[in-house]
């Protein structure tokens, strides 16, 4: 009779258990699909794969990915409106509702396709046009005083009183703060500027650092994000300097790297997803830098000397707290 009462019990607990494990694991599973992202897409004007712009855009991703736990998917080669507008269709056919724009055309593109696709947020890096649409956002790096603070290292460290500059563009702002953060330090030095016109012709990239060694060029800085690298290995086979470029360089030349210029893109992009997630990603324009820990500069060469560095961090803090470059300041 017990163990009649006893299956009795069991049949009507055993039902009971399984379905308040069932309610927990429902309510707790839609509790965690609470946020408005769902899967994440990237956009890059060349490759994931260049060492530099791309390969920090594509870290970003999997940091979205390892951070939030959705799916992501890129597209490399969107190098205009009409591929752009092909890749997105595609990006909204796997279920993606946040796509990043990584360069600076993107921000155009963005502000008309966000009519076609209405349900997707649109986020471009370093726009040269402000974001204009409910759902996108433009998101500049300040790249002027990271170009400041590494001319300041090349001025120091220059021998020759020559240093140079390998563009993509005239128009970036790294190039032009270099220019001055060299003039701050040393106003004798000669900075040689040359411009590729375009992100990825090592070969032109090439020739061009050819000519500036042959003038006596001892420290270049390289921006570009196809041929930074080769600038960097030749460099340090002369026996020569450079300053890094978008990610820490030290590991392709512990000494002929005097520092790098590093760009968080990563955090950056995870900061982005978060927010938009939580429902608090504002569309519209907006700008970060040093003073965020977005940009900072990497390792030192061991041959920067320590009396130098001491000043330079001394300068990167007031820069955080003032907002002014050591330049703006008048020391009394």
């Amino acid at each position: 009779m017990r163990k009649s009462i006893i299956r009795g019990k069991l049949f009507f607990i055993l039902p009971l258990m399984a379905c308040v494990l069932f309610l927990f694991l429902f309510f707790n599973s839609s509790l965690e699909k609470q946020g408005k992202i769902e899967k994440v897409g990237l956009l890059v004007v060349g490759t994931v794969n260049d060492q530099a712009w791309g390969t920090q855009g594509y870290k970003g991703l999997l940091n979205i990915h390892t951070k939030l736990g959705v799916d992501v998917f890129y597209k490399e080669s969107i190098d205009s409106y009409t591929v752009a507008e092909r890749a997105v269709k595609e990006l909204q056919g796997k279920g993606v509702n946040l796509i990043f724009g990584h360069g600076g055309n993107f921000v155009q593109y963005f502000n008309i396709l966000s009519h076609k696709f209405p349900s997707i947020h649109f986020v471009s890096l370093n726009g040269r046009e402000p974001a204009t649409q409910p759902n996108t956002s433009n998101i500049r790096l300040e790249n002027y005083p990271m170009g400041f603070f590494g001319g300041m290292v090349a001025g120091h460290m220059t021998r020759t009183n020559k240093v140079g500059v390998i563009g993509a563009y005239e128009w970036q702002e790294e190039a032009t703060g270099f220019e001055a953060g060299v003039h701050y330090i040393n106003k004798d030095v000669n900075v040689l500027k040359e411009f590729v016109n375009d992100w990825d012709n090592r070969e032109k990239a090439m020739n061009l650092l050819d000519k500036e060694i042959s003038q006596h060029v001892d420290v270049v800085y390289p921006v570009g994000d196809g041929f930074h690298v080769g600038i960097l290995e030749k460099m340090k086979e002369n026996g020569l300097y450079a300053i890094g470029y978008i990610s820490d360089q030290s590991t392709i030349g512990k000494y002929a790297v005097l520092t790098s210029t590093i760009q968080d893109i990563p955090k950056l992009y995870g900061q982005i997803a978060q927010a938009f997630d939580e429902g608090k990603l504002k569309s519209g324009n907006r700008s970060c830098g040093i003073r965020d820990d977005t940009i900072f500069l990497g390792k030192y060469s061991p041959n920067v000397d320590k009396e130098f560095i001491e000043r330079l961090e001394k300068d990167l803090d007031r820069y955080k707290n003032t907002g002014k470059l050591p330049d703006e300041i008048k020391l009394k």
